[in-house]
């Protein structure tokens, strides 16, 4: 009887006050919800610290692609005597933190003072097993290469290309490693 009477109060409100109630009570109910679940898996230090490692490599990599749209399109070098757009010695470092990249021509331009890896480039199918590109903050140079594995008289074989990358392409999307040299 006592529920009955607490009912018909309830039925006797306006509806729009009744809809607001609903509402409220919707909303306290998601809340609760979501602090329940926070309580159990909420805070999870590891995540949180990927997740500002990752921002943090978003916001490099958005630094270095406004940086890199803003070179000239073309062969960017970091010699003198030449055409090309000359590289300072801090732009040299940021292209090629931003360097990914390296074309057939680059490495089969590398590979030709090379012969053990021009042979397991060659008795393979033109495989290559990894390319890199990195800063070397002691010798203040980019190095630029690429790992092939392959046979060569019956035996695996692995080895690694590397040299200098002196100098770009610059495509106005990205760059490109234009020339090792590695004698």
């Amino acid at each position: 009887m006592l529920q009955d009477k607490h009912l018909n109060k309830l039925r006797e409100l306006p509806e729009p006050v009744r809809q607001l109630a609903g509402l409220v009570i919707i909303t306290i109910i998601v809340i609760l919800s979501f602090a329940i679940l926070n309580i159990f898996f909420g805070h999870d230090k590891d995540l949180v610290a990927k997740m500002k490692k990752e921002e943090e490599k978003n916001s490099e990599k958005r630094k270095l692609s406004e940086m890199m749209s803003n070179l000239p399109s073309g062969i960017l070098v970091t010699y003198d005597g030449t055409d090309n757009y000359k590289l300072s010695e801090e732009l040299y470092e940021k292209v090629c933190n931003a360097t990914k990249l390296i074309p057939q021509r680059t490495l089969l331009g590398a590979n030709l003072i090379n012969l053990k890896a021009h042979q397991i480039y060659t008795n393979n199918g033109n495989q290559i097993q990894e390319t890199f590109v990195k800063w070397d903050s002691e010798n203040k140079k980019c190095v630029a290469g690429y790992v092939l594995k392959g046979t060569i008289d019956g035996k695996e074989e692995t080895i690694t290309v590397s040299g200098d990358a002196l100098s770009f392409l610059s495509t106005g999307i990205d760059t490109r490693v234009y020339f090792i040299k590695n004698f």
